[in-house]
């Protein structure tokens, strides 16, 4: 039977400050790695650890509100927050389908600002290797207009990319994809260069003119292929894969005291301070970024990217922002997300998640995050990969 390829969305409030507040924000994209990826055992996690985070709590976050929203390829353009995931459903013969389920929690947390923004677009590039399923957070800072910039821009200059090395024969593997993702990421950054230097300060998007001076945003994007995982990862937001009981990264944070960083940030003229935490010039506290252009030459757009084959063994990806990670292991965020599929943790969120594990999968972590402190928007993406 074949599996439904129909989305739906569930509309969430944001907790500000122990209170729960209806916001109306969107959604955006992201990017990754070059480095080898090491495969790391997975830790145990004491089964109280979950249990005693006092979880009900947060429960307010998700109140019950349901509707059918979007087409494959396209992306769903609704308010920040409201979570757009891929129905559980049969394999089929259908080869553009690369993934079982996917999901989003994307949360305003403790922050008076929402400033992330996500984007899944199902079949966004399509060539001679089959399609691909597009992924992506961007956590902003000193505005959300960047990240949401990149909402709206990053997958189509990735579909237009993708068509140009299928038009000129360009090969596959991790070169291909390296010069691909860095012309994407230039392109954005090179587009916020010009409507700023062009507009006093604003940029065009959509209705919205946005002023982008001193704004910028982290990216990791997850392209998910029948044959191959690429993550394209700029900044601190992450992507994990969880592959035959090992948690795999796929990309590495670009944090400012990472030993290749610092170096290449002190070559450039630059200065790494510690004023609440390691920052560029005493300011940013991430190293590479899209925007920032009041930082350069220090901080850059290059993301670094790994390429993944994807094997029988391999389970689900988490993509996340740092206010995930700042709280939460790669190790306990696959176990949390396993265990839930696995049915070994009991589903206290409403009946509207109980259709899809992933998006049930990725409000689990957020709320676990907020349970254990963090303060930060929290944006987190589970997709549920389809085998053979």
């Amino acid at each position: 039977m074949a599996a439904s390829a129909a989305t739906y969305s569930i509309n969430t409030c944001f907790l500000d400050e122990g209170k729960n507040k209806n916001r109306n924000i969107k959604e955006v994209t992201p990017c990754e790695t070059t480095k080898p990826v090491t495969p790391v055992k997975e830790s145990k996690i004491d089964d109280q650890d979950f249990k005693h985070q006092n979880l009900e709590k947060y429960s307010s976050l998700l109140p019950p509100s349901i509707s059918s929203c979007s087409d494959k390829g396209k992306q769903v353009v609704t308010p920040l927050g409201i979570i757009e995931a891929g129905i559980d459903g049969e394999e089929d013969d259908n080869k553009n389908l690369t993934c079982k389920s996917h999901g989003m929690m994307s949360v305003i947390g403790r922050r008076s600002v929402m400033e992330d923004a996500v984007t899944m677009v199902l079949g966004v590039a399509v060539g001679e290797s089959g399609s691909y399923d597009f992924f992506a957070v961007y956590d902003g800072h000193g505005g959300a207009r960047v990240a949401n910039a990149c909402r709206y821009r990053m997958h189509q200059l990735v579909a237009k990319e993708v068509e140009k090395g299928e038009r000129v024969g360009g090969g596959k593997g991790l070169e291909y994809w390296e010069k691909l993702m860095g012309a994407c990421f230039e392109k954005m950054d090179e587009e916020l260069v010009i409507h700023n230097e062009g507009g006093g300060g604003e940029v065009e998007i959509g209705k919205e003119a946005l002023s982008i001076k001193n704004m910028g945003s982290t990216a990791v994007v997850v392209m998910v292929g029948k044959e191959e995982v690429v993550v394209a990862n700029c900044g601190d937001s992450r992507a994990v894969m969880f592959r035959g009981g090992l948690v795999v990264p796929l990309s590495h944070d670009h944090k400012p005291d990472r030993p290749d960083e610092r170096e290449r940030v002190e070559a450039a003229g630059g200065r790494i301070i510690n004023w609440n935490g390691s920052r560029v010039q005493g300011v940013l506290a991430t190293s590479r970024s899209i925007g920032d252009h009041y930082l350069k030459p220090f901080v850059i757009p290059e993301p670094e990217v790994t390429v993944s084959e994807r094997t029988e063994s391999d389970e689900f990806v988490v993509i996340a922002t740092d206010g995930l990670w700042d709280v939460v292991t790669n190790e306990t965020a696959c176990k949390v997300v396993k265990r839930l599929f696995d049915g070994q943790l009991k589903r206290r969120l409403p009946d509207e998640f109980s259709g899809n594990c992933s998006a049930e999968a990725a409000a689990k972590l957020a709320k676990l995050a907020m349970a254990r402190g963090s303060r930060d928007n929290i944006s987190v993406i589970v997709v549920q990969l389809k085998k053979g």
